[in-house]
């Protein structure tokens, strides 16, 4: 067992242990509700969700990486918590001795991040890692970066939230950025700009692109998911710490997408014959679950059902849009982008939806912002990937 101390003159000693048993794995997934209880902001994600999404036997994810847990404890009370966690995926396709920490969350104690990431640092090197990269939870298909602007708003549906002080304890650690993250809020309410509309209505004229929404039936349901992410591999392969998703992972999404999605959270666009790219949304769960503390026994379960597939979600998220990659690089590509997006906004106009968060972006795709921008999108959060060098 691997348990560390720290001190420091004047205070009590922190002392990291690992997450071992169902007392310390309530303890684990139950310290956010004592850091956030003071911060409205916060969504308490549901309990029963994260059992399994940390449960090796059942999240995909542990069947190609390997990961541990600690808790940080200051006079017998939880004060923190982290993970690390080596991707097989990763290290074979960028060969870069790379780990990864991630579910940070702490006390506002330099003492306590320093016992948590320093925890985290000597189980990688003792795995063969020289260089660490987070917070990434667990990977960058979950809920990757650390919220450092736009704390004023709850997160959408599978993007993270964070307290301010976080990114100042995690520099202070030898931490620097490595990758930005944003966030976008779209208005539904204003129309498109005109310059966008002659761009897609020429786009359109010239080049007849066909649109249809996903195949929802069983028989076709799985391909169609299949569909998609083979697109999204082909679009995304080039993008900062891409790494593509497993059958297993396939498996696990079309579960999810089954009981969340509607035929219209998807467009796919088809030109010459073959489908060129398509845009998905989620509702937005978060706005679904926040008045349920996390739990779904014994009447949030009935509650979310009816919010979900009778009342509606006013709002939601579009975290999967690509277009293949031998369209990105011409006027095809940006006007199939800007169709896509456009056809999907319509859709959901027409059912009532008010607002929407187009995330996450990568703040090095100027092609990407920039078409956000042409639809009205205004950055209104920001996430941070930090990396260090472990000698």
């Amino acid at each position: 067992m691997l348990e560390s101390t720290a001190k420091n003159a004047g205070r009590s000693a922190v002392t990291v242990v690992p997450v071992e048993g169902s007392a310390l794995w309530r303890a684990f997934h139950r310290l956010p509700y004592a850091l956030y209880k003071d911060d409205p902001n916060w969504v308490a994600p549901l309990l029963l969700e994260r059992r399994f999404h940390f449960d090796k036997t059942h999240n995909p994810f542990f069947q190609h990486a390997k990961a541990a847990f600690w808790l940080a404890y200051r006079d017998g009370v939880p004060v923190g918590r982290i993970t690390a966690q080596i991707d097989a995926l990763h290290l074979a396709r960028y060969n870069d001795a790379t780990g990864h920490f991630g579910f940070i969350e702490g006390i506002d104690d330099p003492l306590v991040f320093e016992a948590l990431l320093g925890a985290a640092e000597s189980w990688l090197r003792s795995e063969g890692m020289r260089r660490c990269v987070g917070p990434v939870s667990f990977s960058m298909w979950d809920e990757p970066g650390l919220l450092v602007e736009g704390f004023d708003r709850p997160p959408c549906v599978l993007m993270g939230h964070a307290l301010p002080y976080y990114q100042n304890h995690i520099v202070a650690q030898g931490y620097t950025k490595t990758q930005d993250l944003l966030a976008y809020d779209h208005d539904m309410g204003p129309p498109l700009q005109q310059t966008m509309e002659r761009i897609v209505a020429r786009g359109q004229e010239k080049h007849h692109f066909k649109y249809r929404t996903i195949r929802m039936d069983r028989k076709s349901f799985k391909s169609e998911v299949v569909l998609l992410l083979n697109i999204l591999n082909d679009a995304w392969s080039d993008n900062w710490g891409f790494v593509e998703v497993t059958d297993a992972e396939v498996d696990e999404m079309v579960m999810m997408f089954k009981m969340v999605l509607r035929p219209d959270s998807v467009v796919i666009a088809e030109y010459q014959g073959e489908a060129a790219g398509f845009a998905l949304t989620l509702p937005d769960i978060n706005e679904a679950i926040r008045d349920l503390d996390g739990r779904l026994f014994p009447f949030g379960f009935v509650k979310l059902l009816w919010r979900l597939k009778v009342s509606g979600v006013p709002s939601l998220r579009m975290p999967l849009m690509g277009v293949r990659r031998k369209w990105q690089n011409s006027q095809i590509g940006a006007v199939l982008a800007l169709s896509i997006i456009r056809q999907m906004r319509l859709s959901h106009i027409a059912r009532g939806i008010v607002r929407g968060e187009l995330s996450w972006i990568l703040d090095s795709n100027e092609r990407m912002k920039h078409m956000i921008t042409l639809i009205g999108g205004t950055i209104y959060k920001r996430y941070r990937i930090y990396e260090k060098a472990l000698f």
